[in-house]
């Protein structure tokens, strides 16, 4: 396999404009984003095409669909993301795309994008981990310092990872089955509520009962921070064959309890996180990062926001249009790579699983 460049520019912490590319699953991403000489971010442009519309009537994500469209559109992305920046591509200093994990063929459509755009102007390619931009955001939006908490919560991904610096990262726990996001989804599919699946029960569960039907709140008698939600999701299906046909009311209490549950659980997991990070770092001020689609989710939140408050941690939620799939979050990654003089073959092979610890994920001190 592939590993990253040992070979570093010389890039110090000049100021950089860099182009992002995020086509990781269902939303064609290109951004441009600058970063100047004391390590602040400035959106220039972010420009998102979701496709949303092509996969609603399969109730889900269809991959091969999902990469036609990255290619018909990403062209067209970029070029929108540098008008709107008000600069031209060969403007820019480096350029940084998903390089994985993610649905490979869309990954291979905006990586390859990247390595041609990179050939073509002799810039250098930043392979960017999809997870890596996420777990970066919140310094881009609020200078967030290291070291730090994020939990992600994603529909891909549930996962708590301790964030030390650019490329070094510690996962403390993930989920054994199912992701949150696709938790939400398959709830909501059961209960004939749409796709995406997050919203659609979130609305529903604000006119239900959430103390009707106690579904039960997986793995916490465990001290792991991981995350089940396989037999979470599958109590609600139970719950709802026993009671079918199913009224208007038993759905939205269905909803209600089965977010309550999920809540539940991510409060008490993010309150175990926290006393760990205590515990590890005595009289370091404590910040909580929430990152991925499922940050958007009122409920848990508002559970978030008690944990924080009750342990004196500071909760970080950048704008839900930066939590979801984005570029300016990829051009940020690579933004914080370029600053410490990061650069990529190639030859690099898009992965599509790239956990976010592994060891390839560190730059080297001798970049910094």
């Amino acid at each position: 396999m592939h590993q990253r460049s040992n070979q570093f520019v010389v890039t110090g912490q000049a100021p950089a404009i860099i182009l992002g590319i995020e086509t990781s699953c269902d939303e064609t991403a290109a951004a441009i984003v600058m970063r100047d000489q004391s390590g602040k971010g400035v959106i220039r442009s972010n420009v998102v095409r979701s496709q949303l519309d092509e996969h609603a009537a399969f109730g889900g994500v269809v991959p091969e669909l999902a990469a036609r469209a990255h290619v018909t559109y990403l062209d067209h992305i970029i070029a929108q993301a540098c008008r709107e920046a008000g600069i031209q591509l060969s403007d820019v200093d480096a350029i940084a795309a998903t390089a994985g994990p993610g649905l490979i063929g869309g990954v291979l459509v905006g990586l390859t994008t990247a390595k041609a755009l990179a050939a073509a102007l002799d810039k250098p390619l930043i392979a960017v981990n999809h997870l890596e931009g996420h777990a970066l955001t919140a310094r881009l939006t609020d200078g967030v310092q290291f070291p730090y908490l994020m939990l992600l919560v994603s529909g891909g991904h549930s996962q708590f990872v301790l964030v030390r610096g650019v490329g070094d990262y510690e996962r403390w726990g993930t989920t054994i089955d199912d992701a949150l996001g696709e938790a939400f989804d398959k709830v909501a599919k059961l209960l004939t509520l749409g796709h995406p699946g997050g919203p659609a029960v979130e609305a529903i569960a604000k006119s239900g009962d959430p103390k009707r039907f106690k579904f039960p709140r997986p793995l916490l008698r465990e001290a792991r921070l991981d995350f089940s939600f396989s037999g979470l999701k599958t109590a609600v299906r139970l719950q709802a064959e026993a009671l079918a046909p199913l009224s208007d009311q038993d759905v939205a209490d269905i909803a209600a309890s089965f977010q309550a549950a999920v809540a539940d659980v991510i409060a008490v997991r993010s309150r175990q996180a926290l006393e760990r990070f205590a515990a590890e770092f005595p009289g370091q001020e404590m910040r909580l990062v929430v990152a991925g689609g499922v940050a958007a989710n009122q409920a848990i939140g508002t559970a978030l926001k008690a944990v924080c408050a009750t342990a004196g941690a500071t909760l970080v939620v950048p704008p839900i249009a930066l939590c979801t799939d984005n570029g300016a979050m990829i051009a940020w990654a690579g933004a914080e790579r370029y600053a410490l003089g990061a650069h990529d073959d190639l030859n690099f092979v898009a992965r599509p699983r790239w956990p976010l610890d592994l060891d390839d994920m560190k730059v080297s001190a001798d970049a910094a």
